[in-house]
């Protein structure tokens, strides 16, 4: 940063008045300022934009104080001030009409007030006395609570968030108390250690973070003793706090507006070492790090204070009123017409970093953590950041002018110099340098190109650019040096490195070879290389700038030695903040000197330009500069107006030599003043006045072949209308051409020209004209304009030209895009056979699951393979077979059996067998339906087996009938299929038998509810028929619910064989045999096994009778139905059949049912 004093206003006229106390109201500009014998004074300041004039918007005097004004204090949120004075009177004022009237007055008439703080909010103000006395009162006047501390108190500071109070004693003590008066605790002031005498306490301020922090560990609370010490804190519990030792005799200290610096006022001694003291302001970071001293004139500095944007500091020294403004270091650079600067936002612990190019006015935001600093150069910037890991290392990332990371480099060192150019980026600590050549092309994994890509130096080594470069054999990264590096520069083929000591070091690049050392006489802040490396400006810590000729010979008087460098005694200018060479003339040079840019060639100044702006380049006659002041005001928000281009004398008065005098005579000045952009400019008007000879030889001087092959052009022209309509257009006068051609009634090459230019608007325009133009043409037009809509995402707008233009390709993408399907289905039909677009269009269609309309297309261009596999992807087997077989394709089949293995060997049997559903390969569905079932079966489900297996016999019903109808569209493939599969027996046992499975747990579930329902005659009857299914069902389980059944009915004949069969079927098991013996013997030991007496029915076959459960005729072997309500068997002639399932049941049984009991099928 660099400041200097800008302004100086004597206050009281026409008696001088000391001034004691004041205090800038950063929200709306008043400062207010108080001295002896009551003086209190409201002044505003406005700047006006683009000069450096300033006026007092107001200027108002306020009576009330009869001693000197000690404290002022702005509530800014309530627009109110607040006074007292030596005597205790405190007044509170407030705006009314443009002018300050008294509020409310207070006076205590016990003790002096020493300070008084609002808090941040403006809701509460506190007050401190010197007897200890505090108060704390609401912004309408009432008082909140008081207390006595008895101790004598000096300032008082309120937290950001207005829950704590700190309170510093008159012994130097800060005390800290919560916002209703309860005493805490008190801060360690570790600043005091070690110092004699008293320690008094001028300051407490506490950075409120509106504007964000420079840091996450960033300190913000700032206490400052009369000593010069000062304790840096991140909270009033900071036990690793910085401290300070200003070595002056503080008064004052106070942060800026983004708590990034901490200006101290007070007085130092003199650097003649008399012992004398003046008045200064020293400048510090957050981190204690001394930024800047401004040195005051007068005997006595008493206060200081910001304005709302960091930029002008206020100081009231004796009884006049200073202002000082402050040019930041912002971290920004400017490449490639692209600004990036980074900034800080109250929400957000990152740096926010913006690049805008200021040609187009984009803006591009990132968000970066730990940022250290930012260089630019070529087409590139580099970021310095601190890893965010414990490494302790260091990264550099090269981005592009969006902001995208091109490249990135580790390090060891930190990057707290950073320079760049177009090939290199140069960072250093205070004790090495490191050195990478970004662009050079190399394998990325080769130890030797990384040899030659980074080197890294000490800086008391004299480097020779060998192995003694090499970072991976570099261990003095942390090796600290006597004489550190203080400013770094660098240009294609040189490096500068200056010393603390004013030693400058001269190095080579690329080879980072030390070529010579010299001696500044000074300490180097800022240095700068001109475009040929041959003369080098030197910007010192006190604003002073020099130039440093590295390249001229001299001979030392003492040894007669032949030395490089010499200062140019002849130039020294003060107060400079900035400075840039010209990138294409060493010769020229701008520079910020206070408010003004000077532009210097050989070392003469032109007329300054008021200006506070940043130059960021220099080229072409033209300076540019960036207002980095206006932007940061509202950063993610940069205007064109904040980016302003100078044009030097020469260029500007070779323009108005143009306008006024002969082409000639400005040839001959320009001879005297050679540079391509006045050649340029000089050519130019030559083009306009059609003076070819002194345009041909401008350009060939300016070295522009494009600009001597126009004028070649031109001058084959035997029209001076065409010609002038040329030139038109070379200066891009596009509608005064099209104005010359239509006046030479030469349409065709007024549409030539927009042809050439690509306005297709205009070309339709001057085609509906009558202008010429054929069919191919207008429609080239109209696909043209299309592609402009359509490049712009606007595909409705363009979806009509390309109609227009009969752009079928563009109207599908088109229709694509916007989801248009039935506009993308018309082009189908649109379409003749075997477009190569029907292919596009059908894929359009199958990405987003449009089956049928991919299927018309891939039919239409020819491919019904394309559409069979669509089919197949999007799961509409059915289509696909009936495409298979339309068009004679065999691979369906085997395609089906794939992709169903697949499914199968991924365990997924429920897909498989709805993959064979919508092929209509019924068999096969069926059949893994069953092993389906029979795999559930195991886990003890009978409910879900009935359903699956009634699933697959659905199936097979749906095979047999598609037979019978004879209009299967899959017969031939399903011939195929049993041919192949004859020899199966389970498809044979499925298609003789397939509702068994089904009717087996049906009769289960069956017996088991008609136990629990306690109907054991039916149960039984239901059992006996269950032994007819042991094949499927477990047979232990159908035996046991056989004999529990004939146990409820007292069947023990019928229980005895039940336990024959199950004691053979736990034959295996001997747990389970000795368990069925068990029973059986405590069973039959009671009851004897013999049948009771049961109904009977008769055989329809024989006439036979048999008991009410047998489920065939004992005497002809005659099989009887089953009904499928009950489970008994059916002897009557009347009975209901089920029309799915083809089971019976008798009709008074099914009356009571309204689906079938079996299948579920609506009675």
């Amino acid at each position: 940063m660099f400041i200097y004093l800008s302004k100086k206003i004597k206050v009281a006229l026409p008696n001088p008045i000391p001034l004691d106390a004041i205090s800038w109201n950063r929200e709306y500009g008043w400062i207010a300022c108080g001295g002896d014998e009551g003086l209190l004074k409201i002044i505003k300041i406005d700047s006006e934009k683009g000069n450096n004039r300033s006026n007092l918007s107001m200027n108002q005097t306020l009576e009330g104080h009869n001693g000197a004004v000690k404290v002022i204090t702005w509530n800014e949120h309530y627009r109110k001030l607040t006074t007292s004075d030596q005597y205790g009177l405190i007044i509170v004022w407030m705006l009314y009409k443009g002018q300050w009237y008294e509020e409310m007055i207070n006076n205590r008439n016990k003790s002096v007030v020493t300070d008084m703080k609002w808090n941040s909010d403006g809701g509460k103000i506190c007050i401190v006395y010197e007897d200890g006395a505090v108060i704390v009162g609401g912004v309408d006047g009432n008082r909140l609570w008081g207390k006595e501390l008895k101790t004598p108190l000096r300032q008082v500071e309120w937290s950001p968030n207005g829950k704590v109070i700190l309170f510093g004693t008159g012994a130097g003590d800060v005390l800290i108390y919560d916002h209703k008066g309860n005493p805490i605790s008190r801060i360690d002031l570790a600043c005091l250690e070690g110092q004699t005498g008293d320690s008094k306490l001028v300051t407490m301020d506490w950075y409120d973070g509106n504007f964000g922090y420079v840091d996450e560990e960033c300190p913000v609370l700032a206490i400052c003793f009369q000593s010069g010490r000062m304790q840096l804190m991140r909270s009033e519990s900071d036990t690793k706090p910085v401290l300070v030792d200003s070595m002056m005799e503080a008064v004052a200290a106070r942060w800026n507006n983004n708590g990034t610096v901490l200006a101290v006022a007070g007085k130092q001694p003199t650097d003649d070492g008399s012992g004398r003291l003046t008045c200064a302001v020293q400048f510090y970071t957050p981190f204690g790090e001394h930024l800047r001293t401004l040195k005051v004139p007068g005997n006595t500095i008493t206060s200081i204070s910001w304005d709302s944007d960091g930029l002008k500091l206020a100081l009231t020294v004796d009884h006049f009123m200073y202002f000082a403004s402050v040019r930041p270091d912002y971290r920004w650079g400017y490449f490639n017409n692209t600004v990036v600067y980074a900034f800080n936002k109250p929400e957000r612990t990152e740096h926010c970093i913006v690049f805008w190019d200021t040609k187009l006015n984009g803006v591009t935001v990132k968000f970066v953590k730990n940022l250290i600093g930012i260089a630019a150069a070529g087409e590139l910037c580099v970021l310095s950041t601190k890893a965010d890991d414990s490494s302790g290392q260091y990264v550099l990332t090269l981005c592009n002018a969006i902001g995208t990371p091109i490249d990135s480099k580790y390090i060891d060192i930190e990057p707290t110099f950073l320079t760049m150019t177009a090939t290199h980026v140069i960072a250093a600590s205070h004790e090495c340098c490191f050195v990478w050549h970004h662009k050079q092309t190399r394998a990325l994994d080769s130890k030797a190109s990384k040899k030659r890509d980074e080197k890294i130096f000490h800086i008391d080594d004299s480097p020779s650019g060998g192995k003694d470069t090499d970072p991976s054999k570099f261990k003095k990264a942390r090796l600290e040096t006597r004489d550190p590096i203080c400013s770094v520069c660098a240009s294609d083929r040189m490096l500068m490195v200056g010393r603390e000591s004013g030693t400058l070091h001269q190095y080579g690049l690329p080879k980072v070879n030390l070529e010579m050392k010299h001696i500044l006489k000074c300490r180097p802040d800022r240095l700068s290389l001109n475009c040929t490396s041959t003369r080098l400006a030197v910007l010192d810590i006190d604003g002073i700038l020099t130039f440093f000729d590295p390249e001229v010979k001299r001979t030392n008087p003492e040894t007669g030695a032949i030395q490089y460098g010499e200062h140019i005694s002849s130039f020294e200018r003060k107060d400079v903040w900035d400075m840039r060479w010209a990138d294409d003339n060493p010769e020229l040079f701008a520079m910020m000197e206070r408010s003004y840019m000077y532009i210097f060639r050989d070392l003469d100044p032109e007329e300054p330009i008021a200006s506070s702006s940043y130059i960021c380049n220099f080229s072409n006659l033209q300076v540019e500069t960036v207002a980095l002041d206006e932007i940061m005001r509202a950063p993610e928000q940069p205007t064109k107006g904040s980016h302003a281009q100078h044009e030097i004398k020469s260029l500007r008065d070779t323009r108005t030599l143009l306008e006024t005098v002969t082409i000639e005579d400005a040839y001959s000045y320009i001879e005297q003043n050679p540079h391509p952009r006045l050649w340029r400019l000089l050519a130019e008007s030559a083009l306009s006045k059609l003076d070819l000879d002194i345009a041909e030889k401008a350009f060939v001087r300016c070295k522009d072949l494009q600009g001597i092959h126009f004028v070649l052009h031109l001058t084959q022209l035997d029209d001076k209308q065409k010609q002038q309509a040329e030139v038109c257009t070379y200066f891009q006068k596009f509608e005064e051409a099209q104005q010359i051609y239509l006046g030479m009634d030469r349409a065709d090459l007024a549409l030539k020209m927009r042809k050439k230019l690509g306005d297709w608007f205009r070309v339709v325009q001057l085609i509906k004209s009558g202008a010429g133009g054929d069919d191919l043409l207008l429609n080239q037009a109209w696909n043209s304009i299309g592609t402009y809509y359509f490049d712009r995402q606007r595909y409705a707008e363009a979806n009509k030209f390309f109609a227009q233009g009969n752009n079928y390709k563009g109207r599908a993408e088109c229709c694509y895009r916007i989801e248009d399907w039935h506009g993308l289905e018309e082009l189908i039909y649109i379409l003749p056979e075997g477009d190569e677009l029907l292919r596009d269009i059908a894929a359009k269609f199958a990405s987003v699951g449009l089956c049928t309309q991919a299927v018309k297309a891939y039919v239409k261009v020819g491919e019904v393979k394309s559409a069979i596999a669509v089919c197949v992807e999007l799961n509409q087997w059915d289509q696909a077979v009936k495409l298979a077989n339309e068009h004679n394709v065999k691979e369906i089949d085997a395609l089906l059996a794939k992709y169903a293995s697949h499914l199968l060997s991924k365990d997924k049997l429920v897909e498989a067998i709805e993959l064979y559903r919508q092929a209509k390969h019924h068999l096969d569905a069926a059949k893994h339906l069953f092993q389906l079932a029979d795999k559930i079966s195991s886990k003890g489900n009978p409910l879900r087996c009935k359903q699956l297996y009634i699933l697959g016999a659905l199936e097979i019903e749906q095979y047999i009938e598609s037979k019978r109808s004879g209009s299967d569209p899959t017969r031939s493939v399903l011939e195929g299929l049993l041919e192949e599969d004859a020899l199966e027996e389970s498809y044979a046992r499925m298609l003789e038998h397939p509702w068994r499975g089904a009717e087996a747990y049906h009769f289960l579930l069956l017996s088991q509810r008609q136990l629990y329902a306690g109907m054991y005659n039916e149960a039984l009857r239901t059992a006996v028929r269950l032994s007819d299914y042991d094949d499927i069902l477990p047979p232990l389980q159908v035996y046991s619910v056989l004999a529990l059944a004939a146990v409820a009915t007292n069947n023990y004949g019928l229980c005895s064989k039940a336990f024959i069969k199950m004691e053979s079927l736990g034959a295996e098991e001997d747990k389970t045999r000795q368990q069925i013996e068990s029973l059986a013997i405590d069973l039959f030991s009671k009851h004897p096994p013999k049948d009771v007496a049961a109904g009977t029915i008769t055989c329809t076959n024989c006439e036979e009778e048999n008991p009410d459960w047998a489920t065939s005729c004992a005497s002809c072997s005659f099989n009887f139905l089953p009904s499928i309500a009950s489970g008994r068997s059916m002897v009557d002639l009347e009975y209901w059949i089920c029309p799915q399932c083809k089971h019976r049941a008798s009709a008074g049984e099914i009356s009571r049912h309204n689906f079938c009991p079996f299948c579920h099928n609506p009675v």
